[in-house]
């Protein structure tokens, strides 16, 4: 496994409204999701814990949590609402 050795990766895992899927990995210096391994896709989990627990076993303690929701844009609003805190695990 080759973890990316820039530090200016953000680690992220990414929840959209109504979905039970999260998406795991580091966003880049360009805004992408991508995976923690290099030349990598974001990983795909089927609940929060999941995620955080594939986090901890690749070293990372914490990360940002983001939810998405589609609605606002959906009912013709010019922002989607997102949620963001930095968690710690």
């Amino acid at each position: 496994m080759h973890l990316h050795t820039n530090k200016f990766l953000l680690p992220t895992i990414i929840g959209i409204a109504d979905s039970s899927h999260y998406l795991v990995g580091v966003i880049d210096s360009r805004d992408n999701l991508i995976g923690l391994e290099e030349n990598t896709s974001a990983e795909m989990f089927n609940s929060i814990t999941d995620a955080k627990a594939y986090l901890r076993r690749n070293n990372i303690s914490s990360a940002l949590l983001e939810f998405q929701n589609a609605y606002d844009e959906m009912c013709g609003q010019s922002s989607s609402g997102c949620y963001r805190e930095l968690i710690s695990f």
